[in-house]
C-alpha cells in the first residue's frame, strides 16, 4: 500500500537570511531583492567577460577543435581536432558544440570561443540562485550564487574552453529538475533530470556520473508518493539518461570507421574503450593506456613530488586531505570545512520535519554531491588536474548557503549561535592558512581575515541582539569570501592558457605542472629540477623547453622532447609541446599558407597541442599525429606514407608532442616511426627556430 504525502511548502523568507518574514513583501523589499539579484548576475557577467581575450586561445587543443567544427559539420558532430577529420579530441564533443556554433556565426577568435563559456557561468550562478531561493529564500539564493561566482577555480573555468563550464551547468540543472520532481512527483521532471545527466556524459563522460548517486538517493528518500512510484521514476530517469547519451555513442559505433575520424585517446579507435579506459576506470586505478605518464598515480615512481616529504605519484599524493593540499586548497577548499559544519547543524535543526521537507532534501543532495565527488577526487590514482575541482564549486556554495540560512533562522538558541561562531572561526583560520601559502600576495589580507573572522565568531554568540547580529554577519561574510574574491580577481587579471591551468597566484609547495619547483617546493611530473617549472616546463633552470633544448631529461629518467622548438613546456618559441599550443611566427604562417588549397593538410605535427597553434593561425587543417599525447596509433606509418604519396600533406613540423616518441620517446609508437621516417627521407629546414620538412621534396 502506498501512502500519499503532501510536500512541505517551500520557505519564502522576505527579510535577511533565515527570517521567515511577511509572505507578501513590501514594494521596498521587493525592489531590494531585484536590485540584489541584478547586482549578482551583472557582476558575475562583468567579471567573467572582463578582459576575456587575455586568455587568447585558452586551451588551444579545444580551440582548434572548435575552429574545425566551425568549418566542417562533420568535425562539429564528432569533435574532430582538424577540419579534415583525421582524429577527435579525447572527449565527447558536447562542450564543443555551442562555441563551435558561435565561431561559425561570429568567426574564429578568442571572444567567439570564450564568451559562451562565460555565459554558461552566469547561467550556472542564476540557476543555483533559483534552486536555493525556491526552498530557502532570496538571500540564501544570493549567498549561494555569490559563493559559486567567486570560487577561484570556477571563475577560471567559466573563462576557459575546457568542458567544465557546460558540465557544471548541466549538473546544476539536473539538481534543479530533481528538486522540482520532489515538489509534485511528476514524471517529466525525472525524465528531464536523466536528459541533463546524459548530455553531461557527452560533455565529460563518467565524471558526470558522480552526481547520480546523490540525485537517486535524495529522490528515493524524500520524494513524494510511494516507494514503487519513486523507483519507477528513477528508472525512467535512467532510461532518459541512456537515450540522451547513447544516441551519439551509437552513431559513432555504427558509423564506418573508414568514414569518420579516429577516436582520440583510445588505442583501438573505440568510443567505448575511451569511455571505460582512458577517461573512465583508468582515472581511478591509474592504468590509463596512452596516458602521458605511464601508470599514473602512485605507480609512477620517480615522477612524484620533488621536495622534502614529497611522495605520491605523477598527479599528486592521494588521501583524505588531497583537496586541502597546496595544489587544490586555494582553488576550491576555502569554505568546505565551514559548509560541512553548517550543513550538519542544519540537518539536526530540521530534525523531525516531515519526510518530504525540501530543505532537508536540498542539503542532502548538495552534501552528497560534495562528499562523493571529494572522495573520488581524493583517491583517484590516475590523471588528476587542479581544475577538476571546479565540479565541487556548486555543492560547496549550496551547503554553505543552505546550512547558514537554516542556522541563522534558529539563532535564538544559544547552542546554534555557538555553532555559527565556530563555523565562522573555522572559515577565518582556514582562510588565513590558505592565504599564508602565498605570503607575497596581498600580504595584509590574511591577517585581516583572521582578526575580523575571530571577532565575528565571538559576536555570533551574541547574535540574538539585532545590532550585534548585523555586525557578526558582515564580519562572517568578509572572513569567508575575502580570500576567494582576491584569488578570483587575480585569476581574472592573469592570462590563463595551456592544458593545465590554476586559479590565483602561484602557491609555495604547489604540486603539478605549473607548481613551484624550487627549494621547498615540489616539482610536477614535467617540472624542472632546481627551478620553477612553468606550465609543464621541462628540466633545467626555469623549466621551459625553448628552441634547441633537445633531449633534456624528465624526472625519472624518461627522455624529453627533441627537436628545435620542441619541449613539453610553454612552447612559446615555436613548435609548442604537450601542455601548450604552438605559437608560429608570421614567416611560418606565410610558408604554411602558400598553396594551402592544394593539400588536405598543410602540415602534420606530433601531438594535438603542437598542431593546434599552426591550424588556428593559418585557418587550414594541420594533422595532429598521435592525438593529444602523441601516443594514439593514428595514423600508422603506412597510412601516413600513403597520404604523403598522394600529396595530401605538405609539411611535417618537427619537435612538439613527446618529441615524436609518444610515451616518453618510445620508438615503437607510430608517431616515433613517422618522425624517424621523415627525418631519414626528407631534408630539414629551419624557419624561425622551428624545424620542418617539405614532404613533396624527398631528400636526394
Amino acid at each position: 500500500m502506498s501512502t500519499t504525502v503532501t510536500p512541505a511548502p517551500p520557505v519564502t523568507p522576505s527579510g535577511p537570511p533565515g527570517s521567515t518574514g511577511d509572505p507578501t513583501p513590501t514594494p521596498t523589499s521587493q525592489r531590494v531583492r531585484w536590485l540584489s539579484l541584478a547586482a549578482l548576475l551583472l557582476g558575475t557577467a562583468i567579471a567573467y567577460l572582463w578582459n576575456l581575450s587575455i586568455n587568447g586561445w585558452a586551451n588551444s587543443f579545444y580551440s582548434a577543435a572548435i575552429q574545425a567544427g566551425s568549418q566542417s559539420w562533420k568535425a562539429w558532430f564528432f569533435g574532430s581536432s582538424d577540419m579534415a577529420n583525421s582524429i577527435t579530441v579525447d572527449k565527447p564533443p558536447a562542450s564543443l558544440w555551442i562555441p563551435g556554433l558561435s565561431a561559425r556565426i561570429f568567426g574564429v577568435n578568442s571572444w567567439s570561443i570564450l564568451v559562451p563559456e562565460a555565459l554558461m557561468g552566469v547561467a550556472s550562478v542564476a540557476l543555483l540562485y533559483l534552486v536555493t531561493r525556491k526552498y530557502l529564500g532570496h538571500w540564501a539564493g544570493i549567498l549561494a550564487g555569490t559563493v559559486l561566482a567567486v570560487t577561484p577555480v570556477a571563475a577560471m573555468m567559466f573563462r576557459f574552453d575546457n568542458p567544465e563550464a557546460l558540465l557544471i551547468l548541466l549538473m546544476v540543472a539536473a539538481v534543479w529538475t530533481m528538486m522540482k520532481g520532489l515538489e509534485d512527483g511528476r514524471w517529466r521532471w525525472l525524465v528531464l533530470t536523466g536528459v541533463f545527466v546524459g548530455f553531461g556524459f557527452l560533455t565529460k563522460q563518467l565524471q558526470v556520473m558522480l552526481v547520480v548517486p546523490p540525485l537517486a538517493v535524495t529522490y528515493l528518500a524524500f520524494g513524494p508518493r510511494g516507494w514503487g512510484r519513486r523507483i519507477a521514476q528513477l528508472f525512467a530517469a535512467l532510461g532518459a539518461m541512456v537515450v540522451s547519451a547513447g544516441w551519439w555513442i551509437l552513431a559513432v559505433e555504427l558509423w564506418p570507421a573508414s568514414s569518420r575520424p579516429y577516436i582520440g585517446g583510445s588505442q583501438n579507435n573505440s568510443i567505448l574503450e575511451l569511455t571505460l579506459g582512458y577517461n573512465g576506470f583508468g582515472r581511478l586505478s591509474g592504468n590509463e593506456t596512452g596516458a602521458v605518464v605511464p601508470g599514473g598515480g602512485n605507480a609512477a615512481e620517480g615522477m612524484g613530488a620533488g621536495g622534502p616529504g614529497g611522495g605520491g605519484g605523477a598527479w599528486g599524493e592521494t588521501g583524505w586531505l588531497r583537496m586541502f593540499e597546496p595544489a587544490q586548497g586555494g582553488q576550491i577548499a576555502w569554505l568546505i570545512p565551514t559548509g560541512l559544519v553548517l550543513a550538519a547543524v542544519a540537518l539536526v535543526l530540521i530534525g523531525r520535519a516531515r519526510r518530504t521537507d525540501p530543505r532537508r532534501a536540498y542539503l542532502v543532495v548538495w552534501g552528497l554531491w560534495l562528499l562523493v565527488t571529494m572522495a573520488v577526487f581524493s583517491f583517484m590514482a590516475g590523471i588528476f588536474h587542479q581544475y577538476y575541482t571546479a565540479a565541487l564549486a556548486p555543492a560547496v556554495a549550496a551547503v554553505v548557503a543552505g546550512g547558514a540560512t537554516v542556522c541563522w533562522s534558529h539563532r535564538d538558541r544559544r547552542w546554534v549561535r555557538t555553532a555559527l561562531g565556530i563555523s565562522v572561526a573555522i572559515a577565518a583560520i582556514w582562510g588565513f592558512v590558505l592565504l599564508n601559502r602565498t605570503p607575497d600576495f596581498v600580504p595584509w589580507l590574511r591577517f585581516a581575515v583572521l582578526v575580523v573572522g575571530l571577532v565575528a565568531a565571538v559576536a555570533m554568540v551574541f547574535a540574538d541582539r539585532r545590532s550585534v547580529a548585523a555586525a557578526a554577519l558582515i564580519g562572517a561574510i568578509f572572513a569567508g569570501l575575502a580570500g576567494p574574491v582576491a584569488y578570483t580577481v587575480d585569476t581574472i587579471a592573469t592570462e590563463k592558457s595551456g592544458s593545465i591551468v590554476t586559479a590565483g597566484p602561484r602557491v609555495e609547495g604547489e604540486f603539478g605542472p605549473g607548481g613551484a619547483g624550487g627549494p621547498g617546493g615540489r616539482g610536477g611530473p614535467f617540472g624542472g629540477a632546481g627551478g620553477q617549472g612553468g606550465p609543464g616546463g621541462l628540466g633545467g633552470p626555469g623549466g621551459q623547453g625553448g628552441p634547441g633544448r633537445q633531449q633534456q631529461a624528465m624526472p625519472g629518467g624518461a627522455p624529453g622532447v627533441g627537436g628545435p622548438g620542441g619541449g613539453m613546456g610553454r612552447g612559446g618559441d615555436g613548435g609548442g609541446g604537450l601542455l601548450r599550443g604552438s605559437t608560429p611566427s608570421q614567416a611560418m604562417v606565410d610558408k604554411l599558407s602558400a598553396d594551402a588549397d592544394d593539400y588536405t593538410w598543410v602540415a602534420a605535427a606530433v601531438g594535438s597541442q603542437s598542431a593546434s597553434g599552426y591550424q588556428l593561425e593559418t585557418g587550414h587543417s594541420v594533422m595532429p599525429i598521435g592525438g593529444f599525447n602523441g601516443s594514439d596509433p593514428s595514423p600508422t606509418l603506412a597510412e601516413f606514407q600513403a597520404l604523403v604519396a598522394a600529396k595530401k600533406i605538405h609539411y611535417f613540423i618537427g619537435g612538439g608532442g613527446m618529441g615524436g616518441g609518444g610515451m616518453g620517446g618510445d620508438s615503437s609508437t607510430p608517431s616515433s616511426q613517422i618522425s624517424s621516417w621523415v627525418q631519414e627521407n626528407y631534408t630539414a629546414v629551419t624557419v624561425d627556430g622551428v624545424t620542418m620538412y617539405d614532404l613533396t621534396q624527398p631528400a636526394g
